[in-house]
């Protein structure tokens, strides 16, 4: 439901729908907390009913969510690239080389 009112208020506005292929979100924190967010949404009764209700829901779960679920999902970052590496096995298997982006391991 919540997608419903979001897609039809970027209609509203003019906003393009773009098909995005999922590139990996398991290694994006981001998706995790939205995907946080969502079912605590979902949870609500009575559902949302427009934009209105769903931005100050939004407002207030973003504000409710445990400041360590977000900080534990940083930290697994490290384990999730490491993983991905192991399990796919590809010419991009060095630590350092994930998703065309070359990075530091921090300690």
């Amino acid at each position: 439901w919540t997608m419903q009112i979001v897609t039809a208020q970027l209609q509203e506005v003019g906003v393009p729908h773009m098909v995005w292929p999922a590139m990996s979100p398991d290694l994006n924190p981001t998706e995790h907390v939205w995907d946080q967010l969502k079912q605590r949404l979902d949870a609500r009764t009575p559902p949302l009913r427009d934009l209105a209700e769903l931005h100050v829901a939004l407002v207030e779960e973003w504000n409710a969510l445990p400041q360590n679920n977000i900080m534990r999902l940083v930290r697994s970052m490290r384990h999730r690239c490491q993983a991905v590496i192991a399990a796919n096995e590809t010419k991009y298997s060095d630590p350092s080389y994930i998703a065309g982006v070359t990075f530091q391991t921090l300690p």
